[in-house]
């Protein structure tokens, strides 16, 4: 199985790559939209600020291949908030794969959301073996609201989308890299998902 992590300059890819290794699977660090295409498995992570993000997308050409890609595709933080329609920050357009915007926690709350919190109402291939309320790592202070899309939520001052799902792409605002034993189950069974027929 050829698992490809997306290397455009904005992730925390190592420890991704480390995860997944510990799974016992090897991942290439690439921005080769061939490479990328020709993958059984892509991982879109993201770390930063999404405009800055999306530019890089837009550099080389990632921001046209990634929503045509039929593989299980998994964004993974800001990597999930860029695959939404628009988000806030920096008032950035994505890339329009989950029909939802992108908005800032209220003043309410703490932010960034740094630290563990629970998941809840899992309904997702992804959260196969994982029990109600386990706890997942997170950091952001952005968030998708709930959506026809959320396969995963959470509560931090407001019920949101921790994580999306629409056909063959999944994200999670949570790093499962950072996530203990739950976020290695739920990589695990990502990397058992099958992709769309061609």
């Amino acid at each position: 199985m050829t698992i490809v992590i997306i290397n455009y300059g904005a992730g925390n890819i190592q420890s991704i790559k480390f995860a997944i290794q510990r799974l016992g699977y090897e991942a290439i660090l690439s921005n080769d939209p061939e490479v990328i295409k020709a993958a059984d498995k892509v991982i879109f992570p993201g770390v930063g600020e999404a405009s800055s993000a999306m530019q890089k997308l837009k550099d080389s050409g990632l921001d046209l291949l990634i929503p045509e890609l039929k593989q299980p595709v998994l964004g993974i933080c800001l990597g999930m908030q860029l695959m939404c329609n628009h988000t806030q920050e920096g008032d950035t357009k994505g890339l329009e794969i989950f029909d939802v915007d992108v908005v800032r926690f209220n003043k309410d709350v703490k932010v960034p959301q740094i630290g563990w919190n629970q998941i809840e109402a899992l309904d997702s291939p992804l959260f196969n073996g994982i029990d109600e309320s386990e706890y997942i790592y997170l950091v952001h202070s952005y968030y998708a609201p709930l959506t026809e899309h959320t396969v995963a939520q959470t509560n931090y001052g407001v019920t949101y989308s921790t994580a999306l799902q629409k056909n063959n792409f999944y994200g999670t605002q949570f790093h499962p890299e950072k996530s203990s034993v739950t976020g290695e189950k739920i990589l695990e069974n990502f990397l058992k998902l099958e992709g769309l027929k061609y």
